[in-house]
């Protein structure tokens, strides 16, 4: 990823929406998880820093680019590992949860690797936690700027966990209810900026409160921005 980006992700992941749309969705697919949880991929810390709080359970980064381990480690105050997710510095079954926020999507992470990578250090019945960028025609130049190879739907996320071994995998939708938004932004406007940014308070509150209301329905969404799945190692 682009220097800037995180630099942009830094600034902006305690209070975009979209982080803490994300972040909450994550807190909550570790539901019930206690012990060590490995946040694979995690930028700058913030998913970590969010997680510091909660009881029982014991957090651990790694990350390839070494500055922004350097700003997880200040901001999460968990440990954070230099290295990347295709071969992880790690001990087998050295962990109860390992968490992917949109990682298996980098140009520099070949999946079936980095999927038997986080096999390797989860325990026999440890949960795997991913989320993805969805629709591979949805790529735009925000996609360019943090050198995202791939977006997948969710039948293709959940064929790529099961080819990898894992089981009791379920991948839905999220960020429906703008969808439309995030179309019209991407393919008719097609900015060249990058989609991480503060926005004014007002139009945050409105767009996370769009993502806070699905969270609510009590149905699963046909359709969505991003796709996160829950797996189990056997």
């Amino acid at each position: 990823m682009e220097a800037g980006e995180y630099a942009l992700m830094d600034a902006a992941e305690a209070r975009m929406w979209w982080y803490r749309a994300l972040h909450a969705r994550l807190a909550a697919a570790l539901g019930g998880v206690s012990g060590r949880v490995l946040d694979a991929g995690c930028g700058t810390g913030g998913l970590l820093a969010v997680l510091r709080g909660r009881k029982g359970l014991q957090l651990v980064g790694v990350e390839f680019a070494q500055p922004a381990a350097r700003r997880a480690r200040e901001k999460s105050a968990a440990p954070v590992a230099g290295g990347s997710v295709n071969a992880l510095p790690f001990a087998d079954a050295a962990f109860d949860a390992v968490v992917a926020a949109d990682v298996l999507c980098h140009a520099g992470v070949d999946p079936p690797i980095a999927l038997a990578e986080f096999a390797r250090v989860l325990r026999p019945g440890g949960r795997l936690v991913v989320n993805m960028p969805a629709y591979a025609w949805l790529a735009s130049a925000h996609d360019r700027r943090v050198h995202n190879a791939r977006r997948q739907n969710a039948r293709e996320l959940r064929a790529m966990l099961a080819a990898a071994g894992f089981v009791q995998i379920r991948a839905n939708y999220w960020n429906f209810l703008l969808l439309p938004l995030m179309i019209t932004q991407r393919k008719l406007l097609a900015h060249e900026k990058s989609d991480v940014a503060v926005f004014p308070p007002w139009l945050d509150a409105i767009l996370h409160a769009a993502t806070v209301l699905e969270r609510a329905l009590p149905f699963r969404l046909p359709a969505g921005g991003s796709v996160l799945a829950e797996a189990t190692r056997p």
